[in-house]
């Protein structure tokens, strides 16, 4: 074996060492930023991490870059399940449950508050056509349901947003949960769900909540 082997043969193995490691903050900022907000030390993203300050710093200069990582690391997952719920064939409500279900699974609440104090999104290509991408699929999600007769007629896409961005929220005070998070998002969220379905208990106040409405300053 010649002496110019080992680097050769090394060079994948540090690539993916540095992919590992970027996956790693980003998963532990993911999870911190949800638990704690957004202005949670970066050391403490790098220690729970498993890496060195340096090694955030390198992959990650700033803050306001790693956060956009974090984003659209989140609604990437989202996506994935919205293409898993798209096709699927059974049951159009069932496939928008699961779906919503999926997505607060992402703590997607906890995402919205980055997007909101931290992310410029319009200004941002990769997140912008994500979240593009998510909105078409609830609506066709909701599309879908309707047009079997199991989704209400009174009720939008920005319904259910306003609903798993609530729901999916931190409780403030360290008092008010005694039990699994996870277990109280599903139930109330299953609650919001079942009040979907068609035909329809009672008239609703105002109006379907449109995704345009959402985006309005």
């Amino acid at each position: 074996m010649s002496a110019g082997t080992p680097a050769r043969s090394a060079a994948p193995r540090l690539r993916a060492d540095a992919t590992r490691n970027r996956e790693r903050i980003v998963a532990a900022a993911r999870k911190l930023f949800a638990d704690e907000g957004a202005d949670v030390p970066l050391d403490e993203i790098a220690k729970r991490a498993g890496v060195g300050n340096a090694t955030l710093y390198r992959n990650f200069p700033d803050r306001a870059t790693l956060i956009q990582q974090v984003a659209l690391s989140v609604l990437e997952s989202i996506m994935e399940r919205a293409r898993a719920a798209l096709a699927d064939t059974g049951d159009p409500f069932e496939a928008l449950r699961d779906y919503v279900h999926a997505a607060a699974d992402e703590r997607i609440g906890a995402l919205c508050a980055l997007l909101t104090e931290h992310v410029v999104l319009h200004e941002d290509e990769e997140l912008f056509a994500v979240r593009a991408q998510l909105e078409d699929a609830m609506e066709e999600l909701m599309a879908r349901a309707r047009a079997a007769g199991t989704l209400r007629e009174d009720v939008g896409p920005g319904d259910v947003f306003v609903a798993l961005a609530r729901l999916t929220r931190p409780l403030p005070g360290s008092d008010c949960m005694k039990h699994d998070e996870s277990m109280f998002v599903h139930r109330h969220l299953q609650l919001f769900l079942d009040g979907l379905r068609a035909p329809a208990p009672s008239a609703l106040p105002g109006h379907a909540i449109t995704l345009q409405e959402l985006r309005r300053p």
